[in-house]
């Protein structure tokens, strides 16, 4: 049950926050909550798109930690149904449909990965398959009543889309009602979402007031920029941090990071208090930044050995005390040794590193896809992936 009293449970959940709708309301909540010892119902959705958490995610994932701490009742909701159908938040196109065995696959993966900033034994681990699969064709059309074809083409994704001429589909428009079902359906106090996600999750709030039940406040929380510092964080940009990522490549990738972008990232990734943070010279803030991650995904003694490895190879430009070996095969190319050897994870990512000039093989920037070495040497892509390449 909430130990702290209003003032501190405020502090604590507004740390980070873009908005909340409305904070009235969630002082009525809490102060109702205190009052008659009785949880709050927090509620934050994942459609299992891919196997990978990455550090974006976690953004969402320590402030429902925060609520765990603070002894209220976290939904943690994986859109399963709804993942089969695509979020079009953000998107430009009508996103590829996933078939219900890829999404169940993808599922599978995120209960440990969520283990580790989330206290499994105090959330609660909800399918909306659950429900959805369960109703009829007609209610599910009845959903279509709670808005208006209007309100729909109000939103920013849809008008820029229209405006290009570009299909949205009817099945874009059915998105919105179904995560506001969710909410209906779990009886929400807080939903919790990024800064884009705020379309969606207004729509909870209507629904769940056509339904006569009290309104959930919203509260959004930024999204968090990748490796380049202008895309938010995602697979699909290149530009993100799994948490499953090895230390030493979390380790190089945060160090690569811009310093205005690590204290964002200490921000909303850690407890560090930002005030001393700045008082640091901006590398040693960095190193330790790295540090923490590390720390809170893999373990301490890793991120020291990370640490290590990385002043070794990019202080004092020596090679990695352990470089992975890779038999040159018949047929092979650049982009076939790059995924082959795991040194990255799918053929546009090799193709993309090749074409910003960030392959060598010995001192000499690899330009072209077909390139075959012809004699024994090292591979490296990017700045932290090295591959000896044995012929």
């Amino acid at each position: 049950m909430p130990s702290n009293d209003l003032e501190s449970q405020l502090k604590i959940i507004k740390r980070g926050a873009v908005e909340i709708i409305s904070t009235e309301q969630l002082k009525a909540k809490l102060e109702n909550s205190l009052k008659n010892n009785k949880p709050l119902v927090i509620k934050a959705g994942f459609d299992p798109t891919a196997a990978d958490i990455h550090l974006g995610h976690t953004v969402l994932l320590r402030k429902l930690r925060q609520f765990q701490d603070l002894g209220h009742k976290v939904v943690f909701l994986i859109g399963d149904f709804t993942a089969r159908i695509g979020d079009p938040t953000g998107r430009s196109e009508k996103r590829k449909q996933l078939s219900k065995e890829e999404v169940i696959a993808y599922a599978a993966t995120y209960k440990k990965q969520v283990s580790k900033v989330l206290d499994l034994d105090r959330v609660e681990i909800v399918f909306n398959s659950d429900w959805f699969e369960k109703m009829s064709v007609l209610e599910i059309l009845s959903l279509t009543g709670h808005a208006t074809v209007a309100q729909m083409l109000a939103r920013a994704d849809f008008k820029k889309r229209l405006a290009k001429s570009e299909d949205i589909s009817l099945l874009e428009f059915m998105y919105p009602l179904l995560q506001g079902y969710d909410s209906v359906k779990l009886r929400a106090d807080i939903e919790l979402g990024g800064t884009d996600q705020i379309f969606n999750l207004l729509v909870g709030r209507d629904m769940q007031k056509d339904y006569d039940q009290e309104q959930q406040v919203v509260i959004t929380m930024p999204l968090l920029e990748g490796t380049d510092g202008v895309q938010k964080m995602s697979k699909s940009f290149g530009n993100y941090i799994g948490i499953n990522d090895p230390p030493g490549e979390i380790f190089g990738k945060i160090m690569s990071i811009s310093d205005e972008l690590m204290y964002k990232y200490y921000e909303l990734l850690t407890d560090c208090e930002i005030s001393r943070i700045k008082q640091m010279h901006p590398k040693e803030a960095k190193i330790r930044l790295a540090k923490e991650i590390i720390t809170q995904y893999h373990s301490g003694s890793a991120a020291q050995e990370a640490a290590g490895e990385f002043e070794r190879v990019f202080s004092h430009k020596e090679s990695p005390a352990e470089i992975p070996e890779y038999r040159l095969k018949a047929n092979d190319n650049l982009v076939s040794i790059l995924v082959n050897s795991g040194l990255v994870k799918s053929g546009n990512e090799a193709r993309r590193l090749i074409k910003q000039g960030a392959v060598f093989f010995g001192e000499k920037k690899l330009e072209a896809e077909d390139f075959v070495p012809v004699q024994s040497g090292t591979l490296k892509a990017g700045s932290r992936r090295f591959l000896k390449i044995v012929i």
